[in-house]
């Protein structure tokens, strides 16, 4: 009996260690309620990023506090981040545990991963299709969009493996914020539609110093040029704007090309003269442009409130800052006659929950978010473009753009010249394929120019050989080579980790022994009766 306890307590103590090696596939497919249980008491979480714009929290939690009202038995508790990759790394722990919140602000990229555990993130056609609860839906408390009043393209970007498993929240895209006076200065014109060449010709032309060492254009002893905040959507939209291989719908990865070698020998004498720089090597673009420092500061048009001489958003001190003209411009093009530029900003995704009352629940939640007194405030508050057309067709909207100028604050015309950008040129955007990997594959664009821009500062050799090593390493680096596509269903999680290889043939061992020895035993002991009698 001893040993029989023996072998039990083992057994309990194993289990979790052989279920914990592969991931566990915990929680059904969800299933929607006939109805809402508005009698039950639902408490959900909502991770939202937020940096330093206070008014982007009070409109949360507004749009919290509006919903509750509409709906008592719900409450939502917000959690706040700096930086969607903070989000994207909690979800990630979260979710072998089953603690992943309820409502996420995320992108598709990371969905795709998300989705890798499967049952993980709600796909919502069904839920899009409702007629109580969808869009539209005759059981809403709330004036949400129609599915038809959902902008197509936007809305196109939450698609992963055929199916929405989100709903755009805002939109962006990048804009090109240029020192007007500098140009001017400098005896050039800003054209309605920059080039690469433009943009660099006169980077070249604004180095010229004088005998103790100052740019001439700027009396300063710092002058960059040319600042890049995303080095990622860089590679990503001068490969779009060339034709040229990025990645394939279903997760081929293309992006190591002759064009994208072509394009890097592009900005190997700029950037070796220090006429041109990325965020990660020198910081913020707005904090250089402001202060007189930099001529084209390419960078979000959500970030336009933290461009120009009279920003209202600005992390330099006053007496830093510069008086200039700021021209707002699509980021530079090969072509100009058929520009390009990429489409980004925030999501949101359901996850999925034993209770399906507590997915509805979310559900609801973030269709809410989706209500032109949301989508309105929000955008106002930086250079977002709304999601939705019942937004972007209303007489407040609509009001909010005509008074461009009006104010350096609500109004701030760089910001509203940024947020017409996006809304004028709409159909030129693109996205790039989403699938289990696609974020890494990002990462890697970026990484390619960061790291030719810091090896031409540092005078290093730069050749053929170079790039064949940049290209193998960059692929090691974000484990390119072991991307494999999602296909039809989900992504095959592959061959055990070694770690886990070595836990199961201890386990393995441990179990042998634990026989041989209990069969050791019973053979004494049948040998000591036998003896006995």
């Amino acid at each position: 009996m001893k040993r029989f306890l023996c072998l039990a307590l083992c057994l309990l103590t194993v289990l979790p260690l052989l279920t914990a090696c592969h991931g566990s596939r915990g929680l059904d497919p969800f299933v929607m309620p006939e109805s809402f249980d508005t009698e039950k008491t639902y408490e959900i979480t909502f991770w939202a990023k937020n940096d330093t714009n206070v008014a982007q929290t009070r409109i949360y939690k507004k749009a919290i506090a509006d919903f509750e009202a509409l709906y008592p038995n719900v409450k939502v508790k917000l959690k706040l981040y700096t930086d969607y990759g903070k989000i994207y790394n909690d979800v990630i722990t979260n979710i072998s545990t089953q603690t992943t919140p309820n409502v996420c602000i995320t992108y598709p990229d990371h969905i795709a991963t998300y989705m890798t555990s499967p049952d993980t993130v709600v796909c919502l056609d069904e839920l899009f299709n409702n007629e109580k609860y969808g869009f539209g839906g005759t059981d809403l408390r709330f004036d949400g969009p129609e599915y038809g009043e959902m902008i197509p393209k936007f809305l196109e970007e939450c698609v992963i493996e055929g199916k929405h498993y989100a709903i755009p929240y805002m939109r962006s895209t990048e804009a090109c914020y240029v020192n007007k006076t500098f140009v001017e200065k400098l005896g050039y014109t800003v054209p309605e539609v920059l080039t690469w060449d433009f943009v660099f010709e006169v980077s070249r032309a604004a180095l010229a110093k004088d005998e103790e060492g100052n740019f001439l254009l700027n009396g300063q002893k710092v002058l960059i040029p040319f600042i890049y905040k995303s080095t990622d959507n860089m590679m990503i939209q001068m490969l779009d704007q060339k034709g040229a291989g990025y990645s394939s719908d279903d997760g081929e990865i293309l992006i190591f090309n002759n064009t994208t070698k072509e394009l890097l020998r592009m900005l190997e004498e700029p950037a070796a003269t220090k006429a041109f720089s990325t965020f990660k090597i020198s910081s913020y673009p707005a904090n250089f442009l402001n202060a007189g420092q930099c001529i084209f500061a390419i960078d979000s048009t959500a970030g336009a409130t933290w461009m120009g001489t009279d920003a209202p958003l600005c992390d330099i001190s006053e007496d830093q800052i510069v008086e200039f003209e700021t021209a707002v411009r699509l980021i530079p093009q090969f072509d100009t006659e058929n520009p390009s530029m990429i489409s980004q900003g925030p999501s949101v995704c359901v996850f999925n929950k034993r209770d399906s009352g507590e997915v509805l629940a979310s559900w609801l939640f973030a269709q809410y978010l989706l209500v032109n007194d949301v989508q309105i405030s929000y955008s106002q508050t930086e250079g977002y473009v709304p999601v939705t057309s019942k937004a972007q067709s209303s007489v407040e909207y609509t009001e909010y753009l005509a008074n461009e100028g009006k104010d350096n604050d609500e109004h701030y015309s760089v910001k509203i010249q940024a947020t017409k950008l996006l809304l004028d040129n709409t159909d030129n955007t693109f996205v790039t394929p989403v699938f289990n990997g696609s974020a890494s594959l990002r990462n890697a664009a970026g990484q390619l120019i960061e790291n030719v821009t810091k090896s031409m500062r540092r005078s290093e050799t730069v050749d053929d050989e170079y790039y064949e090593k940049l290209f193998a390493d960059v692929t090691a680096l974000y484990r390119l080579d072991q991307v494999q596509t999602m296909g039809e269903g989900r992504e095959d999680l592959g061959a055990l980790p070694s770690t886990a290889l070595w836990l199961i043939c201890g386990i393995a061992a441990a179990w042998v022994f634990i026989g041989f020895s209990f069969v050791v035993g019973f053979l004494k002991k049948r040998k000591k009766k036998t003896s006995a009698s």
